[in-house]
């Protein structure tokens, strides 16, 4: 199996929606994904993008995609944030996602940056021990925050 990994352009936008949401599905949380085509390119192709992505590429179709941001650590500064990694059922076990993988944290590297973060289920064992192969700190002792839309509305009209 040959594969190129190379940035996404705005015509793969269908395709990386398709892997986001056969990433929800695999995250059990299937109607979760709210995102659409335009909001993908519109969010990720203006002149100051929201964010970045790489797809693998197998004979003309995306098999995978890592789609990641950069954020402000008052720690550390500038740092990536890898906001999801997927690799389509199919394709999984054949280097593509250690590609991918590999190709954000050279970003990182390149620029000079201090972190590279993500989050991972506490259930996605495979994913887990990968990360730590690599020599990653799966954090025991922080919590996801997260508001949703509908609990942001709740909390600001009670105030």
């Amino acid at each position: 199996m040959t594969f190129i990994i190379r940035e996404a352009q705005k015509e793969d936008m269908p395709s990386v929606l398709k892997l986001i949401t056969e990433l929800a599905v695999f995250e059990r949380e299937p109607e979760a994904v709210v995102v659409t085509v335009e909001d993908l390119v519109n969010y990720g192709f203006k002149k100051e993008p929201a964010f970045f992505t790489f797809v693998a590429e197998e004979a003309g179709t995306i098999v995978g995609m890592a789609l990641f941001y950069y954020r402000f650590s008052t720690w550390k500064g500038v740092t990536i944030h890898l906001e999801d990694l997927i690799v389509t059922q199919s394709h999984r076990g054949s280097g593509i996602g250690k590609a991918l993988y590999d190709k954000v944290l050279e970003v990182a590297h390149m620029k000079g940056l201090k972190r590279v973060e993500w989050a991972v289920l506490d259930w996605n064992t495979t994913a887990i021990k990968f990360y730590e192969s690599t020599g990653a700190v799966i954090q025991k002792d922080w919590r996801v925050c997260q508001m949703t839309d509908a609990g942001l509305k709740k909390y600001l009209e009670s105030k």
